[in-house]
């Protein structure tokens, strides 16, 4: 191993094929070999015609050995592939090319069957280094993360391997370097620029932990303005970050994995391509060798026939085919990624580009996911203090948003006063929390949970304090105490400043239909979809209900679920595509959704999906290039077409096929999109 893979715990290691012919980049004697190797073959080629040409005093055996020169180089890479691919009693493009070549030679064609190998391994070398570019993109995020890192440790100051760090490790980080690792600010306050893991153009005002102990204890529910990821570049201000993560477990080298194996994912025009190319290469085989008997039938020397066979062999050969899907696939992976998208696999990636409705999740997702409290309504026989001290002692505890507003703004509230220590927290999915304070039972949730699963009912009192709250488009939350009312809790989360913009955004390229789904009151849910821009809007809905309106939705129409990745998890299992919003940093996210917009940006929607709809477009371009080709090709050669100029046609198709496919690595937003956006300015 090198240096750089011991130092480097993002560096990525591919042992699998390269490109659909699986030939190595770098060939057996270094980089570039294979390229090299078919311009050797094209220059043996050359100088062979040459002398037959202009030199025709000169022995037989001169122009021959040239062509067995090109013989050598051009057919080197294209026989181990055959050989390796025939050991597995497969039968592919490669085969299909050395049949060819060797048919040349027998028929005394040298020059021919030469030219043949050079095209194709020319052909080849292209088609990889191309392959290359999409790949080195995806692994050039491996390389973002430094070697070094620079750590406070025994009272002094010393550099260390990245893969050395540990948790707790405090790590000091200079002006404009990049993190070595993911973790939490402790010292300083700086910009940092985030781009290479979540895609924001802006750099992100960053400021220490208020509660280092806290963060340390729940490292997932670190505040975003507090959190930092490995292979970021930090701004103009030095400060001091502790480690969260190792190396390897680090958000980007999680990314870059993910990322890699989503290279092995096949969408299903992959796995039809697979499928046909199975089934047709054998089939050419046999159309060959019917037609090597055309003599028969023809008033034709068999010289002739032979020679036609194998033309036809060429031009039947879908290498343009077997890349066409797979070039695209890789490219838009990879611009994805740089984009601060994770999409993991071919599948998703098309599936996303044929949406016609999507699933919003209310909370982070279509608002801030920061609510606040906006109205504290105490119930006769408690005060505000009382309300307010046993809901800020019980809900912080969760780590639901809710409960952090209740907990912050609660606190805000109170001033100087006394908290006194909950346990015994049980999280009530979708309808609250219950805990024990002063040796007593605490329900904190929504009105529903009352009444319910041994819950005693809520008091007039509090139903028509809940009944105001909801009036007037908040959420609301029941706070009770062994066998008293104690009062309601009115909030609001403030809709995303770019969500309206967003959702037209998404339905000027074609989705059609959107939907809030939400836990909270069909009355919040209305209020908050109004303020969107959305026409329908669930409410009341607890997860299971979330996964039966996601199934609902699936049996209509191509329909994608946007979440946290977390609560979200089981609706988004059940769509078409699962999104998380603001992975970076979110093990479930990462691992749940089949999208993940790693910024915490409902913007990056519209980039996702005109990506994937542009990449479909790339996919089908090319399959029906591919396809149009052999369909010319084939009866072109039978009816006298040579092999020259079919594998020029043929490998000019394959060429066109993957530059055709890079131009994914340069999309931009749609015009729709900019369109929207300055008639929304």
């Amino acid at each position: 191993m090198s240096q750089e893979n011991q130092t480097n715990p993002n560096h990525v290691h591919d042992d699998r094929d390269h490109g659909p012919g699986g030939h190595a980049h770098g060939g057996v004697f270094g980089a570039n070999t294979e390229a090299i190797f078919a311009l050797l073959c094209g220059a043996m080629l050359g100088l062979g015609v040459l002398l037959e040409r202009f030199a025709p005093s000169t022995p037989t055996w001169g122009p021959l050995a040239l062509y067995l020169c090109a013989y050598f180089f051009g057919g080197f890479y294209t026989s181990r592939e055959a050989i390796s691919k025939l050991r597995q009693r497969r039968f592919e493009i490669d085969t299909l090319m050395l049949v060819a070549a060797a048919g040349a030679a027998a028929l005394g064609s040298w020059a021919e069957g030469s030219l043949l190998l050079f095209l194709f391994s020319l052909g080849h070398a292209l088609e990889n280094y191309a392959m290359g570019r999409a790949k080195r993109a995806i692994e050039a995020l491996a390389e973002l993360a430094p070697e070094t890192a620079t750590v406070r440790r025994d009272g002094r100051t010393q550099d260390i391997a990245v893969s050395d760090l540990v948790v707790g490790d405090i790590v000091l980080v200079r002006p404009n370097e990049r993190l070595p690792a993911d973790g939490f600010i402790l010292v300083g306050s700086s910009s940092l620029d985030q781009a290479p893991v979540t895609g924001e153009s802006i750099a992100v005002d960053k400021h220490p932990v208020t509660d280092a102990a806290a963060a340390r204890l729940r490292p997932d529910g670190i505040d975003a303005a507090s959190r930092v990821f490995s292979g970021t570049i930090n701004g103009s201000n030095a400060i001091e970050i502790e480690v969260t993560r190792r190396s390897s477990d680090s958000t980007l080298a999680r990314v870059v994995k993910l990322v890699s194996e989503a290279e092995t994912r096949q969408s299903a025009t992959q796995r039809f391509t697979d499928k046909f190319e199975r089934f047709f290469v054998p089939t050419v085989l046999a159309l060959a060798f019917v037609l090597l008997f055309a003599w028969v039938v023809v008033d034709e020397p068999f010289r002739d026939s032979f020679y036609r066979a194998m033309a036809v062999l060429v031009a039947a050969s879908p290498c343009a085919l077997a890349i066409a899907t797979p070039s695209a696939v890789l490219s838009g992976i990879a611009r994805a990624a740089r984009g601060g998208v994770l999409v993991k696999g071919g599948a998703p990636l098309e599936a996303l580009g044929s949406l016609n409705a999507m699933a919003f999740d209310k909370t982070g997702t279509l608002t801030e996911g920061r609510p606040r409290i906006t109205d504290v309504i105490p119930l006769e026989g408690t005060d505000e203090t009382e309300l307010l001290s046993v809901a800020v002692a019980v809900e912080s505890l969760s780590d639901h948003p809710l409960a952090a507003a209740i907990a912050r703004d609660g606190r805000k509230r109170l001033t100087d006063q006394t908290l006194a220590e909950a346990d015994n927290l049980e999280d009530l999915i979708g309808r609250g929390v219950k805990a024990r304070l002063n040796s007593q039972p605490v329900w904190i949730g929504k009105a529903e949970m009352f009444g319910s699963d041994g819950v005693p009912p809520l008091g007039a009192a509090a139903i028509a304090a809940i009944r105001r709250l909801r009036d007037t488009g908040r959420t609301s939350m029941v706070v009770r105490q062994g066998e008293r009312d104690l009062g309601a809790i009115g909030l609001m989360d403030t809709p995303r400043a770019g969500a309206s913009l967003t959702l037209q955004q998404l339905r000027d390229i074609g989705i059609n239909r959107m939907i809030m789904i939400s836990g909270d009151h069909q009355r919040v849910a209305d209020a908050v979809a109004k303020q969107v821009g959305l026409d329908e809007a669930w409410g009341d809905l607890m997860p299971e209900d979330k996964v039966a309106a996601i199934r609902k939705l699936r049996n209509q129409t191509q329909v994608a679920m946007v979440g946290d990745g977390v609560n979200d998890a089981p609706a988004m299992a059940n769509a078409t595509v699962g999104i998380a919003m603001g992975a970076a940093g979110s093990d479930v996210a990462l691992e749940t959704a089949d999208v993940a917009l790693m910024g915490d940006k409902l913007e990056m929607l519209p980039f996702a999906v005109g990506l994937s709809r542009h990449t479909r477009a790339i996919i089908r371009q090319n399959i029906f290039v591919s396809l149009g080709i052999v369909a010319f090709l084939v009866p072109a050669t039978i009816v006298g077409l040579g092999i020259g100029p079919a594998v020029a046609i043929h490998e000019g198709s394959t060429v066109l096929v993957v530059v055709n496919a890079l131009r994914l690595l340069t999309y931009r937003k749609p015009k729709e999109l900019v369109v929207s956006k300055a008639a929304a300015d």
